[in-house]
C-alpha cells in the first residue's frame, strides 16, 4: 500500500468513524460527510491521473458536483432545523413528531 493510498483510506475511515460515533450535532455530521467526500475526490483524481486516460477524468468532477449538491442540501436542512427546533442537536430531532 502506497503512502498516498494509506492517507486517503485513513482519512475516509476517520470521517466514517466520526460520523458513526460522534453524532451530537448535525453540523459535525455534515463536516464528517464533507471530509469523506473530499478524500474520495482526491483519491479519484489521483487514480485518474495515474491511469492517464481521458475516459476516467470526468469522474472526479462528477463526484465534486454531487458533493456540492449534498452540501447545499445538508446546509438547507441545518438552517431549517435550527429555525424550527432552535438547535442542531440530533437528539432533539424526532421524525415521528412531524
Amino acid at each position: 500500500m502506497t503512502p498516498a493510498h494509506f492517507s486517503f483510506s485513513s482519512a475516509f475511515i476517520l470521517g466514517l468513524m466520526g460520523l458513526a460515533f460522534h453524532r451530537t450535532h448535525l453540523l459535525s455530521a455534515l463536516l464528517c460527510l464533507e471530509g469523506m467526500m473530499l478524500s474520495l475526490f482526491i483519491a479519484l483524481s489521483l487514480w485518474a491521473l495515474q491511469l492517464e486516460t481521458t475516459g476516467h477524468s470526468s469522474a472526479p468532477m462528477l463526484l465534486l458536483a454531487f458533493s456540492a449538491c449534498e452540501a447545499s442540501a445538508g446546509l438547507a436542512l441545518l438552517v431549517a432545523t435550527a429555525r424550527t427546533h432552535g438547535t442542531d442537536r440530533l437528539q432533539s430531532l424526532n421524525l415521528l413528531q412531524c
